[in-house]
């Protein structure tokens, strides 16, 4: 089987569960009829991290650039594409996401807060990792962002209200990507916004 069919083959799964993620890497080995041992010569990667990755680990990094290249597929081909849903409550997945727009203003409060809804109602997939790692990504940025602004105002001796025009954008960026993804949730059960990868 060409490389092209197994790519199209997996990317054409548009329903994943998190019990499905898992035979993900597994499918693709199985189509290319080979074992893990095989696999792990081939990738440098060792057979226990390919078993791992099977029972539902998320390749990430130096693991994902291995396989992709031992397996010649795109990395995507191992991970979750943005175009598939996963099967979970909708009104948590929307809960964990609007709950980072109160606490947007006290960071860190905006990623413990999803964080602690995700432990209490289980929900450990790759929409409610990506809801997290979005809103951690937007905290460190907005800071970078208010610091840059904060020196530019001393540099440049511009006035407070400049300061204060940065927040405003950057809560309002914040509140843009909350919606836009509940809308997308509450449409079509995935996200509009979606990272490359995961932090959690």
């Amino acid at each position: 089987m060409s490389t092209m069919n197994v790519s199209n083959y997996f990317l054409n799964l548009t329903r994943v569960n998190k019990g499905d993620t898992m035979s993900r890497l597994k499918k693709i080995r199985e189509k290319l009829n080979i074992t893990q041992e095989e696999l792990a010569e081939k990738s440098g990667v060792s057979v226990r991290t390919i078993q791992r990755i099977e029972a539902g680990t998320e390749p990430k990094g130096y693991t994902l650039k291995s396989l992709a290249k031992a397996l010649e597929i795109e990395e995507n081909s191992l991970l979750l594409e943005q175009d598939e849903t996963i099967e979970s409550d909708l009104g948590v997945l929307k809960l964990i996401n609007f709950s980072a727009l109160p606490f947007t203003v006290i960071p860190p409060l905006n990623i413990i807060v999803p964080l602690i809804i995700m432990f209490v109602k289980k929900e450990f997939n790759a929409i409610t990792k990506q809801l997290v790692t979005i809103q951690i990504v937007w905290t460190i940025l907005a800071v970078i962002i208010f610091m840059a602004a904060s020196f530019l105002k001393n540099w440049l001796d511009l006035n407070s209200k400049s300061i204060l025009v940065v927040m405003i954008f950057l809560l309002l960026s914040n509140l843009f990507i909350v919606i836009r993804n509940a809308f997308e949730i509450d449409k079509k059960g995935r996200l509009y916004f979606q990272l490359k990868f995961s932090i959690i």
